[in-house]
């Protein structure tokens, strides 16, 4: 390993360019508290907020803030198989009570399935409870694997470097990502690489 990659990421409140910014992964909870320093919104994704930090940096406008949605009805509507599912759904008691009764108690909301709903304004939510037993026998079927969100750089993370080096227990890994993490990552995305294996025993 290099001096250059044996580098750690430094806090983000030291960092002068987008170019270093860009350099590293950086945890919410910091980018959150960069912007409430900076006077910039901290609410939204992950991909929002080093979005909204990386046009800081550059001197860019910054993004506009999403318009707040109206407040949504489906807390109190009667819902049927055939009611039409628009993009202001939330899956709050009534919405998982209708799927409860519908699929029984065997209903699990998966972020899978609240994905597909939410991606699907238009369709009703009797096709969502088809869809949803069509989830359900993939995922009872041997060898099944939820897709990872690109977001979700942790999950993914932790999932290969254990895909190629079966014998590492997952507190190894976890040890791994910790390490890792901290160091450069060129658009704030950590990959595994095989000689990751040895921050297990670092």
């Amino acid at each position: 390993m290099t001096d250059e990659e044996q580098r750690f990421r430094p806090r983000l409140s030291e960092i002068d360019t987008f170019e270093e910014f860009d350099t590293w992964y950086w945890p919410v909870a910091e980018m959150q508290g960069f912007c409430r320093e900076n006077g910039l919104a901290y609410s939204g994704l992950k991909a929002d907020l080093r979005n909204r930090i990386g046009c800081h940096f550059r001197g860019d406008p910054l993004p506009r803030e999403p318009q707040m949605k109206k407040p949504s009805s489906w807390a109190t509507k009667e819902l049927l198989v055939e009611t039409e599912i628009d993009e202001n759904i939330s899956f709050g008691w009534n919405v998982r009570g209708f799927f409860k009764r519908e699929i029984g108690p065997k209903f699990v909301c998966s972020g899978e399935f609240m994905s597909w709903v939410k991606s699907n304004p238009g369709r009703t939510l009797g096709d969502a409870v088809e869809y949803w037993y069509e989830l359900n026998d993939r995922v009872s079927k041997p060898g099944f694997r939820r897709e990872i969100d690109r977001c979700n750089n942790y999950l993914q993370y932790l999932r290969d470097i254990r895909d190629a080096n079966p014998e590492l227990s997952q507190e190894e890994a976890k040890h791994c990502w910790g390490i890792k993490s901290r160091l450069p990552a060129k658009g704030g995305y950590v990959l595994y690489e095989p000689t990751d294996t040895i921050f297990k025993t670092t």
